[in-house]
């Protein structure tokens, strides 16, 4: 789940979540599937829970382990290391996408935070005004013409997706140019450790998100399907002027609803 993580780890997309989770599905969650919404939904139902499963017994609790042991502030460097080490990719697909400003943005803020930041272990671009960049080739892809990204896709470990942006994910982790470096200085673990210490980050900083959602909802796959399909089209229409087409179906989260009578209207 540790793409999905990332989503919810943006602290802007907490009012959209705890909105989310009082709305109602048409469409019927769990008691039957569109396959136009979801060809896949039988497959990923079951890919949903194997991921849930292993959540709950190693990632949530390893999680939680880090929380505890490492006061905030070691924390939040650690993020900003691997959010430094991020920015060569988030560069590269800048200019892809023809986005020379968002470009610039980023090389100056890498620069900035390698430097005076330590490595990155401070996030001095931040406080400078240079702004955050975002930047993955699944947008790329999008940029260049390929708008459908596939039908709705839950990758093992990895979570929610399509074929388009899981695809993106691999182009991604073949053009980081740390893969390189760290073969060539015979550090090969370096990516997955990075990786391993990516998704503990953002597991710990989704965690209360996460639990609000599958306390609140009827049908958690549902509810976690349409609250991605929302972010990502939010980070689409990042990079684009024009504006994404409503969905063909309800992308509203099943809830649980209170049982007693409803207050009487006033005539």
């Amino acid at each position: 789940m540790a793409k999905f993580a990332q989503n919810l780890s943006d602290p802007r997309r907490d009012a959209c979540c705890r909105g989310l989770c009082h709305a109602t599905e048409r469409s019927g969650g769990a008691r039957g599937f569109d396959e136009a919404n979801d060809p896949l939904e039988p497959l990923n139902r079951h890919v949903f829970e194997f991921n849930r499963v292993l959540d709950g017994l190693l990632f949530k609790n390893v999680a939680e382990l880090y929380r505890t042991i490492l006061p905030e502030p070691v924390r939040d460097s650690i993020h900003n290391v691997i959010a430094n080490l991020n920015e060569p990719v988030v560069f590269a697909n800048n200019l892809l996408q023809a986005k020379l400003e968002r470009g610039g943005t980023t090389f100056a803020r890498f620069a900035v935070n390698s430097t005076v930041g330590l490595a990155g272990l401070f996030d001095v671009a931040t406080r400078m005004g240079l702004k955050e960049q975002i930047g993955d080739f699944g947008q790329t892809l999008y940029s260049w013409g390929i708008e459908d990204g596939g039908p709705y896709l839950v990758l093992p470990i990895l979570g929610p997706s399509n074929p388009r942006d899981g695809i993106g994910m691999g182009v991604d982790s073949y053009i980081d140019p740390w893969r390189y470096i760290a073969t060539d200085v015979g550090i090969s673990h370096f990516m997955w450790t990075r990786f391993v210490v990516d998704g503990i980050d953002k597991r710990v900083k989704a965690g209360p998100e996460l639990d609000e959602i599958e306390r609140n909802s009827v049908d958690y796959y549902a509810s976690l399907r349409s609250l991605f399909r929302q972010n990502r089209a939010k980070e689409i229409n990042n990079i684009t002027r024009k504006r994404l087409p409503p969905t063909k179906t309800s992308t509203a989260i099943p809830t649980r609803q209170n049982s007693g009578p409803k207050p009487a209207t006033k005539p």
